[in-house]
């Protein structure tokens, strides 16, 4: 054998710090899509297409529907793909949302109030990487629910309903690959919808030991909020509200895509995640653990 293939191969050391933290963002993940709270959450979500899909055969006979109801509702009968829109446009105003503030609210006050936020300050990762963990599980578990919600609806959509072309926004038809394709892209912007509200979550979480006041607290947010939203009398605040363009996601439906609303809607959720991400850091950093 040559000297080359004699030389050992030197293989990078991963920091122990690095170690700790993917080992803390695991437990996190694990934890909190094992808990069964959360998967009741998740079988709830699973449930509205369902209900949305039935409830619309029920009263539609499988004929062309009617033009009332949320928005995408009268096109599923025509296609079931379009029923992945309905229950995404039926369960991101309150469904999902609420979910994502369960899950926020109870990310370190939970622990607080179970008594392990100390023991977990323990590890070598730090308050920061602990935080960070807690921020990226709840980031999960809005793309988890998200998906849940999409694919119950494609599956009850494909069962209930015929699918096939896609009529877009615009008048204009699109191949059923292609509607799947912006389906699953609706999902994801459904998802980033979540992350400024997610980061407000994880701030409450860290100004209470109590979880169920930090999840009362942050839905009870989510519904001031979106109340003010639907006032017209403050329509000059409401581009700066979270959920303002939360629905932009309908523009994916356009041809061409519309992009303004949507990028307005990530650049808010930006503002939110980086607003009250470093006032939970902040907090979180200063606050003296006891329990």
């Amino acid at each position: 054998m040559s000297q080359a293939e004699l030389t050992p191969v030197s293989v990078p050391r991963v920091p122990p710090r690095t170690l700790w933290t993917l080992g803390l963002l695991r437990s996190e993940l694990t934890v909190t899509l094992r808990r069964w709270r959360i998967l009741a959450l998740l079988g709830v979500l699973a449930a509205v297409p369902v209900l949305v899909g039935v409830a619309v055969r029920i009263e539609t006979g499988g004929g062309p529907g009617g033009g009332g109801g949320p928005a995408f509702i009268s096109q599923v009968t025509g296609n079931g793909l379009f029923l992945v829109f309905a229950a995404l446009s039926v369960t991101l105003p309150v469904f999902l949302p609420m979910a994502v503030g369960v899950v926020a609210g109870d990310s370190v006050a939970g622990e607080a109030s179970a008594g392990t936020l100390r023991y977990l300050l323990v590890a070598p990762a730090g308050r920061t990487r602990l935080l960070l963990a807690k921020y990226a599980s709840v980031l999960v578990f809005c793309l988890a629910a998200t998906l849940v919600v999409a694919v119950s609806a494609l599956a009850a959509g494909a069962l209930l309903f015929p699918v096939g072309e896609v009529t877009t926004i615009s008048g204009t038809r699109i191949g059923f690959g292609e509607g799947l394709l912006r389906a699953g892209l609706i999902a994801l912007a459904v998802a980033a919808s979540l992350i400024g509200f997610a980061a407000l979550g994880l701030f409450v979480s860290t100004l209470t030991d109590s979880g169920i006041a930090a999840m009362a607290a942050t839905v009870g947010v989510l519904v001031t909020v979106q109340i003010l939203d639907s006032v017209p009398q403050l329509h000059g605040i409401h581009p700066y509200l979270f959920p303002h363009y939360w629905l932009s996601f309908t523009d994916l439906l356009r041809d061409p895509v519309y992009w303004d609303e949507m990028a307005r809607n990530l650049g808010l959720q930006a503002l939110y995640a980086a607003v009250f991400g470093s006032a939970a850091w902040a907090r979180f950093t200063t606050r003296d653990i006891t329990v």
